[in-house]
């Protein structure tokens, strides 16, 4: 295995690692996020058990709540600092007031989405939606350095899942679910061409999203860069993995890499693990789903952590 000087006691810590690793209480923000205390209305109703101001649900169970329509609904939404996945807007519209709705959803780190106007229609459950829709996360995001700063707390070495490109809300949710169930720290997920924290999400999760820290990313290799700086080792989840799963070391600080359904991990991503570890197949079929292999890869690094096991 490599070496790396890592922030787990051979060498002290920066400054900067210091703080991020519990020189400091979490707040009030921070304890909600990690389940201290049982989610409030607002987290328990992902804006989608009331009607009106915009907030909309048709009531049937199937994920669509959290969806905000109209300008007015979406500007509003926006200044109250409801956290906010994505805002789609009508392609090849110039209006100044989708223009500046579209300015303040990226100040506030959401993702704009120009969407033909079918799209919208299609995705509409109050048929007046002005050109705008905006998808409201069901909790709040936290930082990366939350996420190794509850590991700190802990006194255990992190261990984290990095969703490279994971479109599909069951897929996601499943994987959140497996993580809390594992007792991993936190979900990294990159801001676009990926899912969201939504209703369809937290459903999917059997609720493991109000419990799980979850940190949304503009760049993913650039997380990664961050957490090799804390001392995070990468392992990457590829068919053609150079280290077979059972005989890869998850004792230490680790961050696994899940890759899209289709895909897998991309390019630069892969380039940028310290490990590319592939599942042992028998059969015929030759790849897993993304959720199965995040939870192969979770249950055998948490079978290491929790048995303390001595290769």
């Amino acid at each position: 295995m490599k070496e790396r000087n890592d922030g787990y006691g051979k060498r002290p810590p920066t400054a900067k690692q210091a703080d991020t690793y519990g020189k400091r209480p979490p707040t009030g923000k921070q304890a909600d996020t990690y389940g201290k205390r049982p989610p409030t209305a607002k987290h328990a109703d992902p804006y989608g058990k009331r009607q009106g101001g915009g907030f909309a649900d048709n009531g049937d169970g199937d994920g669509d709540g959290g969806i905000i329509e109209g300008r007015n609904a979406v500007l509003e939404a926006l200044r109250a600092g409801v956290t906010i996945d994505k805002v789609f807007i009508a392609k090849g519209e110039t209006d100044p007031a989708l223009r500046h709705i579209a300015s303040s959803a990226r100040a506030a780190g959401a993702a704009v989405v120009d969407a033909d106007r079918r799209k919208l229609d299609a995705m509409s459950l109050t048929h007046a939606h002005q050109g705008v829709i905006a998808v409201a996360a069901c909790v709040e995001y936290v930082t990366i350095g939350d996420i190794l700063d509850n590991a700190r707390k802990k006194g255990e070495p992190p261990l984290l899942v990095l969703c490279d490109e994971i479109s599909d809300p069951h897929n996601l949710g499943a994987i959140i679910r497996t993580c809390e169930a594992t007792g991993a720290h936190g979900v990294i997920i990159p801001k676009r061409r990926n899912a969201g924290l939504t209703a369809t999400v937290a459903k999917a999760s059997s609720g493991a999203v109000y419990h799980m820290a979850i940190a949304r990313v503009t760049n993913l290799t650039a997380a990664i860069g961050e957490l090799k700086d804390a001392g995070v080792w990468i392992y990457g989840a590829s068919a053609g993995g150079s280290t077979p799963l059972w005989e890869t070391d998850f004792k230490g600080p680790a961050a696994l890499v899940i890759g899209s359904e289709g895909s897998g991990i991309s390019r630069l991503v892969s380039e940028n693990c310290d490990f590319s570890v592939s599942i042992p197949m028998f059969g015929k079929i030759q790849s897993l789903n993304a959720s199965v292999s995040a939870a192969i890869l979770l249950y055998e690094a948490a079978r290491q952590r929790k048995l303390k096991i001595v290769d």
